[in-house]
């Protein structure tokens, strides 16, 4: 399924070699030369939901990113659910080493979730941005703290805020059900517009701003798209879930996706990938494209009930199969990434954090992480990265009606541990598909990564 070019992954190692060296030229104080950073996180888009990743879903500004950049063959989430994704991706730590062991969806009405989050202490690679000169803004969906003022983006690194703090909204109220949900830093705000015009409106006047500015800037750029919006029920004002693609968007969607649910989920990822191409277009008028760069990553696997697809991987959103953990990642840099690279590493939204601060010339060391900065790690041999280790703990989502999930992935092997099955083997070296389970035949290394997965999950304390 996933074809590795040896003349490509050699020209990703020298092009991140150069990455290395340019990143240590300058002297510290040549804030003007550090890169600006995008990072672009959708939300339930999965494996099959992008044309370059072989959809039939048309995203040509997505894909402008993988021709002009590198692309990942084997990125996974940080978590197969939102919330625990994003405290991943933004800590570098795995979730059930959160203070409040952020393994599951905050859910915006729960009472109990009003006082979970994120909390001041559990550092994100935001903060140290901020801290050495970098101007943040975050744009878009949060999910990581919506009931005390101590969760909020703007205690955790984020200069602003424009988006809203719950799971998803209506798309065109901006409300969660009939509750609003949609701040400029603290005030609550009506913007007046469909969700993902809102935030690439918003994003695009940010951009704008730096056009004269005289440090680097780091924006972070969640779309609640593809998602489903939360809509109140005309009846009794309930929340709903409901897919809420705008019109002209569902218009355009080609003839022959046939499915209706398939069909409006198609029209929001090519509202999304328009929205991405006036970000890129902007980031080109204001003239620092060239040493922007731009992540493009989903936050876990596609939710088939609503209309995404992650085939022709097994499982998805809240499993912890690969279609549930392997997402899309694409990286554009085009002052240091030569185009149309692509590379078979083992990397994961937890990486983000010591990459981003290796690139951006801030000494993270200090700091206890599960990731590992990609620029070393890809500059190696490949048998140097085979015993890569990586792990997943997914905690109950009603709304899907799951339970707790466990998953160790060692080198090729990945052990997954499902709700009332038993334990389960692959070996996505020759089974990418996870169709062959081998807990049978191969019973001492299913006891070794067993115990592995046993140690770490009760080994895993917060901060």
């Amino acid at each position: 399924m996933l074809s590795h070019n040896t003349n490509w992954a050699l020209a990703a190692t020298f092009c991140l070699v150069w990455i290395v060296m340019a990143s240590h030229a300058a002297p510290a104080c040549a804030l003007d030369d550090r890169p600006n950073i995008v990072l672009i996180f959708t939300d339930d888009q999965g494996w099959n939901d992008i044309s370059c990743y072989g959809s039939e879903i048309p995203t040509p500004n997505i894909d402008s990113l993988a021709a002009e950049g590198l692309k990942f063959n084997q990125f996974y989430a940080a978590s197969s659910i939102c919330t625990p994704s994003r405290f991943g991706l933004l800590t570098g730590r795995y979730s059930i080493r959160s203070r409040d062991h952020l393994n599951s969806a905050l859910m915006f009405l729960d009472d109990a979730d009003a006082q979970r989050g994120i909390h001041p202490g559990e550092t994100t690679y935001v903060n140290l941005l901020q801290e050495s000169g970098y101007r943040t803004a975050l744009v878009g969906k949060w999910h990581l703290g919506h009931g005390d003022n101590r969760f909020w983006p703007t205690n955790h690194g984020f200069e602003s805020f424009f988006g809203h703090t719950g799971g998803c909204v209506d798309f065109f109220t901006l409300h969660y059900g009939s509750q609003p949900d949609w701040y400029r830093n603290h005030e609550l705000v009506e913007p007046g517009s469909y969700a993902t015009d809102a935030i690439t409106d918003e994003a695009i006047r940010f951009l704008k701003e730096q056009s004269s500015a005289d440090r680097p800037f780091y924006l972070h750029l969640a779309y609640n798209a593809p998602h489903y919006g939360k809509a109140s029920d005309a009846v009794d004002g309930a929340a709903i879930n409901v897919m809420q693609p705008k019109p002209d968007d569902l218009a355009r969607v080609p003839a022959s996706i046939e499915d209706a649910n398939r069909r409006a989920f198609a029209a929001k990822v090519m509202g999304l990938d328009q929205s991405i191409g006036r970000i890129l277009e902007t980031l080109r008028q204001i003239a620092v494209a060239d040493n922007t760069l731009v992540i493009f990553m989903t936050d876990h696997g596609a939710d088939p009930d609503y209309g995404g697809s992650n085939l022709p991987l097994r499982g998805g959103k809240a499993t912890l199969f690969e279609g549930g953990l392997r997402v899309p990642c694409l990286v554009r840099w085009p002052a240091k990434i030569p185009a149309g690279l692509q590379t078979d590493v083992v990397a994961c939204g937890v990486d983000c954090f010591p990459t981003l601060c290796f690139v951006a010339g801030i000494d993270a060391t200090q700091y206890s992480l599960d990731g590992l900065n990609l620029v070393p790690l890809i500059t190696e041999a490949a048998a140097a990265t085979s015993s890569r280790e990586l792990f997943w703990h997914t905690g109950a989502h009603q709304a899907l009606n799951r339970n707790d999930w466990s998953a160790l992935r060692v080198g090729n092997l990945k052990l997954v541990r499902a709700p009332n099955q038993p334990d389960q083997l692959f070996d996505l070296s020759v089974d990418p598909l996870e169709r062959k389970d081998l807990a049978g035949s191969f019973p001492e290394e299913l006891a070794r990564l067993s115990s592995r997965l046993n140690e770490l999950l009760s080994s895993a304390e917060p901060h």
